[in-house]
């Protein structure tokens, strides 16, 4: 009996059909999943056991790295079949939850090892918030989230700090000073000694918070501070930069993927133009751009803000270039469908993915080595932005000092500190600036001139 009930075998199609995946796709993904419907048409169901013994059958066939990089799809479709009720649940994705991994393709990689018990056992990881201190910092992080706080770095140090704890049961009776000295000592980073103070002043000041009673601790801002100063000042990229940047990215080889090339380079144009962070370029839907009125939405970014962008017609007009282009490839053209299109995740390219993408650029056009993390950052682009803009109100006699309010509603800021972090002083700035003094301060510290 099949592991689910499909007589005239037209669920495939029909999966293939609604994911609308490129028309070029197609015959490799309903081979691939036909090899798989084999399989489970000698299975009573889909279980652990039939999943081993399809990666069993296709391991002969298949590579293991480019097996890994098609399950993606057999996930998608087991993922189709519990929607639609043929089948009760994902194994991969209850294995997932059972060892509290995030992602499903180690489940698979360890399915499809010579021992997969031993495989997911090393995959397994603690789960969160299981320490003698769990409740306590779920209670915390929840309360922070509810003030209307993201959290999602304090909460990242606090799940490390949970791990280590339920590595390390033996320090369950201790104080928490003495839980946050063995975990300071347990690497021996400056980065992790400073991680080490934000989260105890963060315990602490929650410890105070139950009990006022707890006097509060003064800690050593010293490991802070030397982070800080090794901390890497952004790269500035001149207007001719962005430019050789863009030509590149038109002209980047992708034979596989047509597309790839247009989509590289409209990142970078509203990376540059428009300031957007990475997680802004991914989640960009196509209902998120307005050609009439000449705006794109940027919508629930960092503090829950979203925002309406007015772009330069010459965006304008290379936005609406990328949407015919899309269009002619064939991707969705739902309001809800990525602006950067692609066939896996929904759609939507990862944040990650975007970084990986503009990288390569930059390595491409020099402005990076081959290898390694030297070298401009993404987000470099947008600190680019912000210096370039205040270049431009000086050449053009605008007193940055007016505009910069407006520059920070632009950018998604909470206030204009945070955009004050953006301006680096570059030679050019300073340049500008000084030319500014001497034409308007400077006279007035001539004596004669306030005579």
């Amino acid at each position: 009996m099949s592991a689910w009930h499909d007589p005239d075998r037209t669920i495939i199609d029909a999966f293939l059909e609604k994911s609308q995946f490129r028309p070029g796709s197609r015959p490799t993904y309903r081979w691939f999943l036909r090899s798989f419907e084999d399989v489970a048409l000698r299975h009573p169901a889909v279980d652990r056991q039939m999943i081993e013994d399809w990666l069993g059958e296709m391991a002969p066939r298949w590579k293991l790295s480019t097996l890994l990089n098609q399950v993606c799809i057999v996930d998608r479709f087991l993922d189709y079949l519990v929607q639609n009720e043929l089948i009760p649940g994902n194994p991969v994705a209850e294995l997932r939850r059972q060892h509290n991994i995030n992602q499903n393709k180690p489940i698979w990689r360890a399915l499809a090892s010579p021992n997969p018990d031993e495989a997911l056992a090393d995959l397994h990881r603690p789960a969160s918030y299981g320490s003698v201190l769990g409740d306590f910092m779920r209670d915390h992080v929840a309360l922070m989230r509810n003030r209307g706080y993201q959290y999602e770095t304090q909460a990242h140090w606090l799940l490390r700090f949970d791990r280590f704890l339920q590595a390390h049961p033996e320090l369950a009776g201790e104080p928490l000073e003495t839980m946050l000295t063995h975990w300071a000592a347990a690497k021996p980073t400056r980065n992790h000694a400073a991680e080490c103070q934000k989260l105890g002043r963060i315990l602490t000041k929650a410890r105070h918070r139950l009990d006022p009673n707890i006097p509060p601790k003064r800690f050593n801002p010293r490991p802070e501070r030397e982070v800080a100063r090794e901390h890497r000042r952004p790269h500035i990229f001149s207007p001719a930069d962005i430019r050789h940047m863009l030509e590149v990215a038109r002209s980047y080889p992708s034979p596989h993927a047509p597309l790839r090339p247009e989509t590289l380079y409209t990142m970078i144009l509203l990376a540059y133009c428009a300031g957007l962070r990475r997680s802004e370029i991914a989640r960009l839907d196509l209902g998120d751009v307005d050609l009439r009125s000449g705006t794109i939405t940027i919508r629930e970014t960092k503090f829950y803000k979203t925002r309406i962008l007015p772009l330069s017609g010459s965006v304008m007009v290379e936005l609406r270039a990328y949407l015919d282009t899309r269009r002619r490839a064939g991707a969705p053209q739902g309001p809800q469908s990525g602006l950067f299109w692609q066939s896996h995740f929904r759609g939507h390219h990862t944040p990650e993915t975007v970084t990986t993408m503009i990288t390569n650029v930059m390595r491409r056009a020099g402005f990076k080595p081959p290898s390694g993390r030297t070298g401009p950052r993404v987000h470099d682009l947008r600190h680019s932005m912000v210096v370039n803009r205040i270049l431009q109100w000086y050449r053009i006699g605008i007193n940055p000092q007016d505009r910069l309010h407006f520059l920070s509603t632009y950018l998604g800021h909470r206030d204009i500190n945070s955009t004050l972090v953006y301006i680096t002083v570059t030679q050019d700035l300073l340049q500008e600036a000084s030319e500014r003094f001497r034409a308007v301060g400077a006279p007035c510290l001539n004596g004669e001139a306030l005579s």
